[in-house]
């Protein structure tokens, strides 16, 4: 068909008589580019149309294939125009550049339908990861992964199909590419192993974009952000990117407290040696209430007990777990698990025991005046804000007869 348009155009341009030879090339070219460029347009508004229309419909992948082929088409329209316009140029023309005009059209076509086919597997990444497009939307980071393999599939694909359009022997450049392989992997080894590093997280996936992750063996806690190929990027939590090569998470423990079904609330509460009677009525009335609370999570493991005969208090052991796995909410649901505690320890006319000494003097030791002030004066601040300053308690009592108690 090209062959016939070019035939047909070079015998007008040879039969027309009124101008010159270059005149009636340059009219032709020039009707060509125009004709082109309104071909483009009409186009690019014909197909922009459709997009219109069919987004009114449930199915979106006719607007995904719409909108993936609108600007390739363009360029198809563009590429063949400049072809034939070059092809006109060609007859009547001693330039060297017009011979590549084959090459540079295969070329260009392969260019325009990977550009089309790139365009399409962009389009249905959004779809399938877009929770406004799709009921089940799928995860991320596996669709990111199988989208990036998908393009540097067709890339290589393209690139092999151009060097076997220009001449090039296949198995020539598979042989070179082999011989070069090893040569880039002895020089780039750091560069493949976080390559592969990326790859094994794509397919184990121990995390996800969105994800909180940290190590235990690395000084790496964050918010991940984005994998790619070489690097992952890690948002920790004061703000700043944390570079990390995929090889590292290969070598290293990695926890991802986002996948956690319960946080925990594990705390040891004191009680004063005085309450020891009150305790296993408070231990069975702290326990009544974490099972009656509505954000404990009851079927995880509740463990409420005296736990042991600590130095300055009767220990008691409280360990459940909240329903809520958010942080923020957690800390309210522990506060209110915290005071609620509380307020049955002192419903009892108990308290929360604090650090507490007593020092017994031997016998015949006095203390002066100024010494029971002071330790008065001890007693006092400890009595006022025991918690606070954590003052040890001082009693010296020694009767007037120089025996001390």
């Amino acid at each position: 068909m090209i062959g016939d348009v070019v035939a047909m155009v070079n015998g007008w341009i040879q039969n027309f008589g009124l101008l010159s030879e270059s005149w009636r090339v340059g009219i032709v070219v020039f009707a060509l580019v125009f004709g082109t460029a309104t071909v483009a347009y009409i186009a690019s508004h014909i197909i922009g149309a459709l997009e219109r229309k069919f987004s009114d419909t449930k199915n979106l992948w006719d607007d995904a294939i719409l909108h993936a082929a609108r600007k390739p088409v363009v360029a198809f329209v563009w590429l063949q125009g400049v072809y034939w316009a070059a092809e006109v140029a060609h007859r009547y023309s001693d330039a060297e550049i017009f011979t590549a005009n084959d090459a540079v059209l295969r070329m260009g076509f392969v260019f325009v339908l990977v550009w089309a086919v790139l365009r399409l597997i962009k389009e249905g990444e959004g779809i399938l990861v877009s929770p406004l497009k799709m009921q089940k939307p799928m995860d991320y980071t596996t669709v990111n992964a199988v989208s990036k393999l998908s393009r540097a599939v067709v890339i290589i694909t393209a690139v092999l199909t151009v060097m076997q359009s220009l001449g090039y022997s296949m198995s020539g450049v598979l042989a070179f590419g082999g011989v070069g392989g090893i040569a880039v992997g002895f020089a780039a080894k750091d560069l493949l192993a976080n390559f592969f590093g990326g790859f094994i997280i794509h397919l184990d996936r121990p995390f996800k974009v969105g994800d909180w992750v940290r190590s235990p063996d690395r000084n790496i806690e964050g918010t991940v952000e984005h994998i790619g190929w070489r690097l992952t990027t890690v948002r920790t939590f004061d703000k700043r990117p944390l570079y990390v090569p995929n090889a590292v998470f290969t070598t290293i423990a990695v926890e991802n407290p986002s996948r956690m079904t319960n946080r925990r609330i594990y705390e040891t509460i004191g009680i004063r040696y005085a309450d020891v009677s009150q305790m296993a009525t408070i231990v069975d009335d702290i326990r009544a209430m974490l099972e009656q609370h509505e954000d404990i999570d009851s079927e995880q493991t509740l463990i409420v007990n005296f736990l042991e005969f600590n130095a300055s208090s009767l220990d008691i052991m409280v360990y459940t777990f909240t329903k809520t796995v958010q942080w923020v909410r957690f800390h309210e649901v522990k506060q209110d698990v915290l005071l609620k505690i509380s307020d049955i320890i002192e419903g009892y006319g108990a308290e929360v025991a604090f650090p507490t000494r007593t020092l017994h003097l031997p016998e015949g030791v006095r203390l002066t005046g100024a010494d029971r002030d002071r330790g008065r004066d001890a007693e006092a601040s400890s009595e006022e804000a025991p918690a606070k300053t954590g003052q040890r308690q001082i009693t010296g009592e020694v009767e007037e007869s120089g025996d001390a108690e």
